[in-house]
């Protein structure tokens, strides 16, 4: 495993983690929810169902995403296809959240804190992905046992 592998695997595993962390908010009491929307600004956090499921779906999916990018981090060589898709498609969620944000009158500062750690982490999947792969090293049975390669 290269440095690029290692550096992927392990970033790969600590943003997964994170988005983990979503679930919890699956399960929280509707007065926690409550009193963290108000607690950074939003004002009263609305009274219509539509509101708490979307907020309880919206944190399924980001964990379910976590668990996946946990999950790719253990095989690179066989998940890169799903690393690529998982790094594009993450990219083109920091743009679309950020515009959602602004679209619906969300903060900047929100907006922001959204889209830029997504779209840092997306990008950085996908230059450790297109690094791992031209710096992988072929092992080719030396004489003395060494493995050799180049990066091509």
């Amino acid at each position: 495993m290269n440095i690029f592998e290692r550096l992927l695997t392990r970033l790969l595993r600590l943003g997964g983690s994170v988005m983990l962390l979503a679930a919890l908010a699956v399960l929280m009491p509707r007065q926690w929810m409550e009193a963290a929307h108000e607690m950074i600004g939003l004002g009263p956090f609305p009274d219509e169902p539509v509101a708490e499921y979307l907020a309880r779906t919206a944190s399924a999916l980001y964990a379910i995403h976590g668990g996946m990018l946990v999950l790719t981090s253990f095989d690179l060589r066989r998940y890169s296809p799903m690393i690529l898709y998982l790094g594009i498609t993450g990219c083109c969620f920091a743009a679309t959240a950020a515009a959602i944000d602004l679209g619906t009158g969300m903060p900047l500062w929100w907006a922001l804190a959204e889209s830029l750690p997504v779209l840092a982490m997306n990008v950085a999947f996908l230059s450790l992905l297109g690094l791992s792969k031209r710096y992988s090293v072929a092992t080719v049975d030396a004489p003395d046992g060494e493995a050799t390669g180049n990066a091509s």
